[in-house]
């Protein structure tokens, strides 16, 4: 049997999490999403004090003191989401910590243009849910600085007999819930357009981390000197 995923327009993933947005805990609890994966994601980012990091989809801000304390004081966290509803208990969040270098964005992740290159793009539980992620991941790409990194944390079908029988009720659970695509493979996707993905999988490879890191291009000037380009808008999106 093939099984198939019909994605929903960006009005109705909107719609479907701000009536969910007080609910994320209680999925991540019924959906046994390890304790510690948002912070080894993050992790990941590699992050210095003073740098800047996107997190796309960033919800209700879960993943937000993470960031923040990677960068530090001087650092600039940006947060897109389309879901008023989620951004408003991220709000809060940044409001109660007193997070002024924290900037948070509704709109079309697709849409946002970072106003400098990037250390670090974030996505957490977000990419599986975007109908255009392909053209997302891209644009992320795109606005990177060479040297930066880009890590995806989602779920996905295990491996084995077990996915196969978990399938059919994990596409009936997403489609009436969270709205995830468990058929898709992000780590495929990055490999496209980066050189080197690197990918661990937890939970019985329930779910994963994948990341990559935008290379420096090396060239030649008319001298001949080799000299380092900056390639942040070379990678057009689809």
């Amino acid at each position: 049997m093939t099984y198939r995923w019909a994605d929903c327009d960006l009005d109705s993933v909107s719609t479907r999490y701000d009536h969910i947005a007080n609910l994320i805990v209680l999925f991540e609890w019924l959906l046994f999403l390890p304790r510690d994966l948002r912070k080894k994601a993050v992790g990941h980012l590699a992050l210095s004090r003073g740098g800047t990091v996107l997190e796309i989809g960033c919800g209700t801000g879960r993943n937000l003191p993470y960031l923040h304390e990677a960068v530090g004081q001087t650092g600039r966290v940006y947060g897109v989401d389309i879901s008023p509803g989620m951004l408003g208990k991220a709000r809060s969040l940044c409001e109660a910590n007193d997070w002024r270098n924290v900037e948070l964005h509704q709109c079309d992740a697709a849409e946002f243009a970072a106003p400098a290159p990037l250390d670090g793009v974030l996505f957490s539980l977000s990419y599986n849910t975007m109908p255009h992620h392909q053209v997302v991941l891209r644009r992320a790409w795109r606005q990177l600085r060479p040297g930066g990194r880009i890590v995806i944390m989602d779920a996905k079908v295990p491996p084995g007999p077990s996915g196969r029988f978990v399938l059919p009720f994990s596409l009936w659970l997403m489609k009436h819930t969270l709205l995830g695509n468990p058929l898709i493979q992000p780590w495929k996707e990055l490999a496209a357009i980066a050189e080197h993905v690197e990918m661990k999988e937890t939970l019985f490879g329930s779910y994963y981390i994948c990341h990559a890191i935008k290379p420096f291009v090396v060239a030649t000037n008319v001298d001949g000197a080799a000299e380092d380009l900056d390639v942040n808008y070379q990678i057009a999106a689809e």
